[in-house]
């Protein structure tokens, strides 16, 4: 009796002692429904078919939506870039329609999938060439103040304010695909309203990541602000092109997967297939999800690619290149498939 008394106790104290220690490790590789990533998408978003801008936005924006389990999704911005600069919410809403279609299949896969109409609600306009801002697009073109500041504000920059200023402590992940105006207004208006304690607290609960260089306000971030989480994917994005061909997209995703999935472009501005330039913006906070890497350090190898940080600084800019991304094609390529079956089952 009391060898058995000893075992049981024993087994009873190793029992307290390693299922926190367990759950600690499960926790530490898995994103919680709590702690799923805040994020708020900008993108110059053209029409479909496309006839005004880069077709790769509406490829990632297809990648996106068959992830939008896994985050939290706090905006969807249409932003000016690329050709004719200008912003314009109908095209990122049209795609929300298609999105409707397939949504109830989805959700057989995980409830957590947001409803077209949760979508809808948090869809904004930013503001360009159609609405009063010459924008140019790339970088050392025109100054700042052309774009940013006194009476230059959007829907979109004041929905940034608002989602930073939720009493949420999670940070607020910027995920920019085309320019940055939105997110750069949001930060003049703020350091021009606020106390330099409130605008730093501000700054501090953002993190964003700019694809390439195309508006005139992604330098005044990058110079302005050392202290301001950024990771500058001046060429790391490339890893992302062509990560299958032509053929693939049609028989993987666009044929007889759905509404969403049939608008996916066959080819983009980098040539045909799989480009997405935009995606690895959104693409590390997914490989976070499955224990890859801690976005809160870019050093780290991701599906986003991997970056060194520039010193004095909060900003990460390319580390080991393109193929930081490319590795990892056969993973989220396969997960991509995966999720475009789920459309139709």
């Amino acid at each position: 009796m009391k060898m058995y008394l000893k075992f049981t106790v024993l087994a009873l104290f190793i029992f307290l002692v390693c299922k926190p220690l367990a759950a600690q490790e499960t926790a530490s590789n898995v994103n919680t429904p709590d702690e799923r990533y805040r994020i708020i998408v900008t993108s110059d978003f053209p029409m479909f078919p496309v006839t005004n801008s880069d077709p790769d936005d509406v490829q990632s924006i297809v990648r996106f939506l068959l992830y939008s389990n896994e985050l939290d999704v706090e905006g969807l911005i249409v932003s000016a870039g690329t050709f004719d600069m200008v912003a314009e919410k109908k095209n990122m809403l049209a795609v929300l329609d298609e999105y409707d279609k397939v949504d109830e299949n989805l959700r057989k896969y995980d409830a957590k999938y947001p409803t077209a109409d949760a979508l809808r609600a948090v869809t904004y306009e930013g503001k360009g060439n159609n609405n009063g801002i010459k924008i140019k697009w790339g970088c050392g073109k025109q100054p700042v103040e052309d774009i940013i500041g006194e009476g230059k504000s959007s829907e979109a920059s004041d929905a940034i304010i608002a989602a930073v200023d939720k009493p949420d402590p999670r940070p607020l992940w910027v995920s920019v695909w085309g320019g940055p105006r939105e997110i750069a207004q949001a930060i003049w208006d703020v350091r021009n309203t606020r106390s330099e304690e409130e605008m730093e607290a501000f700054i501090g609960k953002l993190r964003i990541y700019l694809i390439a260089c195309q508006d005139a306000s992604h330098e005044w971030l990058m110079n302005e602000f050392p202290d301001l989480f950024i990771i500058e994917s001046r060429k790391t994005y490339h890893g992302m092109f062509r990560s299958d061909s032509q053929e693939w997209a049609e028989k993987n995703i666009i044929n007889n997967h759905g509404p969403l999935c049939a608008i996916y472009p066959p080819k983009a501005m980098a040539g045909p297939g799989v480009i997405e330039g935009d995606s690895p913006a959104f693409m590390h906070l997914i490989s976070a999800n499955r224990g890859i890497n801690n976005p809160e350090d870019p050093t780290q190898p991701s599906w986003g690619g991997q970056y060194k940080r520039i010193e004095r600084t909060n900003h990460w800019v390319d580390g080991p290149g393109e193929s930081t991304i490319s590795k990892w094609k056969n993973d989220f390529q396969a997960e991509f498939k995966e999720r475009a079956d789920r459309c139709i089952e």
